[in-house]
């Protein structure tokens, strides 16, 4: 009865902490999306010594209290997650939850600290050129290589959110089949 009782406990909290990996997954994406779908077209949009200030102002502050649970936050949730849904003898349930970590470490995680980063670092120490169309091509060259990038981190992260999503239904469809039992 106490190792049912263990199950239980420990099928719950794997449940929770990839219910948390879902939230987080999802925040992030969208944070990715956002950009990829409005923000940098946004900017494209208005002058491009403007875009460059105003993208400076916003590299300077997205390292936040609000941005970091779901950047740094969903690799973790996703590891505890996985390992509980193991340990709870979801085995499908885990795989497609360190699926989902190894996703997001490689297709986001990463090309934000190899090319993101760097190129946002660079532009925070540029001074806007008066020339407009000195301007006009720094911008274009920043703005086109930085969204496609971003926009394979948007893609990686939706498919960790979906890799998630499939971890908890086949934790559900585990948990349902062991109550029928």
């Amino acid at each position: 009865m106490d190792t049912m009782r263990e199950n239980q406990a420990l099928t719950a909290v794997a449940l929770g902490l990839s219910g948390i990996t879902l939230v987080l997954a999802g925040a992030i994406a969208g944070f990715f999306y956002a950009y990829t779908s409005s923000v940098m077209r946004g900017l494209d949009a208005v002058s491009p010594a403007h875009a460059i200030v105003v993208m400076q102002g916003i590299n300077a502050t997205v390292r936040n209290v609000v941005f970091a649970p779901a950047f740094f936050g969903t690799p973790v949730a996703a590891v505890l997650a996985g390992t509980a849904l193991l340990g709870a003898g979801r085995r499908g349930a885990g795989l497609a939850m360190f699926a989902a970590v190894v996703t997001y470490l490689l297709g986001a995680f990463l090309p934000t600290f190899v090319i993101n980063v760097p190129m946002n670092e660079a532009l925070a120490i540029v001074t806007v050129p008066g020339d407009a169309t000195e301007a006009a091509t720094l911008w274009r060259d920043y703005s086109s290589d930085w969204t496609w990038w971003n926009t394979l981190r948007t893609g990686f992260s939706l498919l960790c959110l979906v890799q998630v999503g499939l971890a908890l239904f086949l934790a559900g469809r585990s948990t349902n089949r062991a109550l029928r039992r």
